[in-house]
């Protein structure tokens, strides 16, 4: 045998073992005392509870677990000991469940709504409260409370009426939320505001007083001209234009101004055969902002075709009334063959007339035209024998007749804006033309032409009065007392009709 151990220990490892024996096991040798000890098995039993749990099995150590410092003479105490010995078991069972479902999941669940006894240590305090779950919210405001029909609550010294302080000052706080949407008032209730009715009141006010400027600025903003004079309703208007095939295209702006904006247009086909639309037309848009009609009242005011119409209160009418009168003006100088843009259609402030140019290039102003000597020689007798028609044949003034409202066309001179125009009965017409005198004379003068009139002699040659005066201021003195004559005259008689005589019809300057 000592021979063949070497051999036997120079093979493998397995085949000195046999695969069938019994394995070597040390047994450790106790009596049958200790394995039925009650506090040998409470020995184990912590021990397997302190591997899973360590935290948890050293809350449930208690007073419980030895009897020596409790007094067990009573039955009651050992049952309540008894119990609580069973829900901390059943609580380690379910601690053991708990950590077999979860595992290492991220996701874990838990058993603490069914466990017997909750240790001390929690997460979850006992001030912690649900809010979800309670019927009060202390962050949540308390409504005012209603005063009762009677008026008043309590009795005796203890009597609260309406007009109490502290409840005016929550109602008022309450009303805020009332106010428009623009107006930020905050959180006043969850702070127990109390305002004063002084302070509601004023308040109260400023809210109102901001809503209406808001209206305001938002009704001029949609009722106001915007860029080019294209507010909403100005472009309905066009669209309808355009979709009643009236216009067939607007091609752009051509002019611009302080009282209106000008656009081309290509002509489409009149609803009514009697109506002919020319091939180009020019859209006169009058602007509705009111800034530039402040002051411009007294050409219309006082011109019986619009006098019963005309109201400052209602401001917006003198635009419409603007565009109405230019549209009556061109009509008589049409009528008496003064060349003159021809009218279209006239819808609200919207004006549409024949176009002078061609190929969307607008004629040019007699200012900004370069004219020879004998050009400026016709341009200028045109324009004198202009003047004697419109006075004459069509009753009108231009009054703002000027080098940049007269145009150079085909050879000739053609009027343009005669929206002020009034006539020459109005209180004053003869100023106004003789301040369009003053413009022609200075401007044909500065043009070389020799044979223009002054301002006095071209307002004799016009209006056909023979005034003769040496000076300027006198002659402006007897133009003043003519109108100061012919205004009493309309307020005794009621009727517009010049008192002034004239030396005869003016006569006509023909080249």
């Amino acid at each position: 045998l000592a021979a063949a151990a070497p051999e036997a220990a120079a093979g493998p490892a397995w085949q000195g073992k046999c695969p069938w024996g019994a394995p070597n096991t040390t047994s450790i040798s106790c009596s049958l005392a200790d394995v039925m000890s009650e506090q040998l098995a409470k020995e184990l039993q912590l021990e397997e509870e302190n591997a899973a749990f360590p935290e948890v099995v050293a809350a449930a150590e208690g007073p419980f677990i030895t009897g020596e410092n409790v007094d067990t003479s009573s039955d009651l105490m050992l049952a309540q000991m008894l119990q609580m010995e069973f829900d901390r078991e059943y609580d380690a069972q379910l601690r053991r469940e708990e950590k077999k479902i979860n595992g290492d999941s991220k996701v874990s669940i838990s058993f603490e709504n069914y466990r017997k006894v909750h240790p001390y240590d929690s997460d979850s305090s006992e001030d912690e409260v649900d809010w979800q779950d309670t019927r009060h919210d202390p962050y949540r405001a308390d409504k005012p409370t209603t005063t009762p029909r009677r008026g008043f609550i309590g009795k005796g010294k203890d009597i609260t009426t309406k007009h109490d302080e502290v409840v005016c000052g929550r109602k008022n706080t309450a009303r805020m939320e009332n106010f428009a949407p623009e107006f930020q008032v905050g959180d006043g209730i969850g702070m127990d505001l109390k305002l004063s009715n002084q302070v509601f009141n004023a308040l109260k006010q400023h809210a109102y007083s901001e809503e209406r400027r808001s209206a305001r600025l938002h009704e001029k903003k949609e009722h106001s001209t915007a860029e080019k004079a294209v507010d909403p309703k100005t472009r309905l208007l066009l669209y309808k234009m355009v979709n009643s095939g009236m216009l067939e295209t607007i091609t752009g702006c051509i002019s611009t101004g302080k009282e209106s904006v000008v656009f081309h247009a290509y002509g489409g086909k009149s609803a009514t055969e009697d109506k002919v639309i020319p091939p180009e037309c020019a859209i006169k848009v009058f602007k509705t902002t009111l800034n530039e009609f402040k002051n411009r009242d007294k050409y219309i005011k006082d011109d019986y075709r619009f006098k019963d119409r005309f109201s400052k209160l209602n401001p917006r009418k003198i635009i419409r009334m603007w565009a109405e009168k230019e549209m009556h003006n061109l009509t008589r100088m049409q009528n008496a063959g003064i060349p003159c843009p021809q009218v279209v259609i006239l819808k609200k402030h919207v004006l549409v007339m024949s176009f002078i140019g061609k190929d969307q290039i607008p004629a040019p102003k007699l200012k900004d035209v370069t004219l020879n000597s004998e050009d400026m020689k016709k341009a200028y007798y045109q324009t004198l024998n202009m003047m004697q028609q419109l006075y004459k044949e069509c009753n009108l003034v231009h009054a703002d007749l000027s080098e940049y409202n007269m145009l150079w066309h085909d050879g000739k001179v053609w009027l343009i804006d005669v929206s002020q125009s009034v006539e020459p009965t109005h209180p004053h017409g003869l100023e106004f033309l003789f301040r369009d005198c003053r413009n022609v004379a200075q401007f044909f003068q500065k043009g070389g032409v020799a044979e223009a009139l002054n301002e006095r002699e071209l307002f004799n040659a016009v209006s056909g009065l023979n005034i003769t005066a040496d000076n300027e201021v006198d002659f402006q003195a007897e133009i003043e007392a003519l109108e100061k004559m012919n205004e009493d005259h309309v307020q005794n008689h009621g009727k517009k009709l010049a008192t002034f005589s004239s030396d005869g019809d003016p006569p006509i300057y023909d080249e």
